[in-house]
């Protein structure tokens, strides 16, 4: 039997990660960050972390439309961008959230639900329209709850409720037009978001609150 060969030292750590909520990146880390064994040194994973976000908040927010966008140097509206409050990447009552959410319910918000993106820009390279995404919609009313504005993630929360199927279950999307779900079904996405809203709205300290507070720390 052959003698176990010794692991590749590694001298240089590549670590992926994403610019923005919608572009991923690849950065080299310093070899002297590395460590002998080819692991990354304890403060690597907080060197990157403190790297990538003051990249983001410098280069994913657009001053002129007052919000986050879906890609460096977009004007565009994603409705990822909910989620930097609700995963604490930022708190909710810091004015470039409170802006994007604001920028949000004016540009992606149909019908009382949120889409996805604006679906006429071809970002994701396919045709037509698509139904307003459900989960999309749940994060709103997140942070609706995050900004203390708990009338209007009520309301949002039981127009949500109401689109359940005889099952009580949810699709991935709702066809405005054809006043139907669409998509997956059921779709889990939708699913988790509903249990996590409403924890939120049941609880004085739910998900969304519990990972805003570990954000400020």
């Amino acid at each position: 039997m052959p003698a176990p060969t010794r692991p590749a030292c590694v001298s240089q750590l590549r670590i992926a990660g994403f610019k923005t909520f919608a572009d991923p990146v690849a950065l080299d880390v310093l070899p002297g960050l590395v460590g002998p064994n080819g692991c990354g040194k304890s403060n690597v994973v907080n060197v990157l972390r403190d790297r990538i976000h003051a990249e983001v908040c410098r280069k994913g927010f657009d001053a002129e439309i007052n919000s986050f966008v879906q890609s460096y140097g977009s004007k565009e509206l994603d409705a990822s961008l909910l989620l930097l409050p609700l995963v604490g990447f930022l708190p909710a009552d810091d004015p470039r959230i409170q802006d994007t959410v604001s920028a949000i319910e004016k540009g992606l918000v149909r019908e009382g639900f949120v889409s996805r993106y604006d679906t006429t820009t071809s970002v994701d390279g396919l045709a037509g329209d698509e139904g307003v995404f459900l989960a999309c919609s749940f994060w709103l009313a997140d942070n609706y709850i995050l900004q203390d504005r708990y009338d209007d993630a009520r309301t949002l929360f039981q127009r949500l409720l109401a689109l359940r199927s005889d099952l009580g279950l949810l699709a991935k999307e709702y066809d405005l037009k054809a006043r139907r779900l669409v998509g997956n079904f059921p779709q889990a996405f939708s699913h988790v978001a509903l249990i996590n809203t409403s924890h939120n709205l049941t609880r004085a300290f739910g998900p969304a609150q519990h990972r805003a507070v570990i954000g400020k720390t």
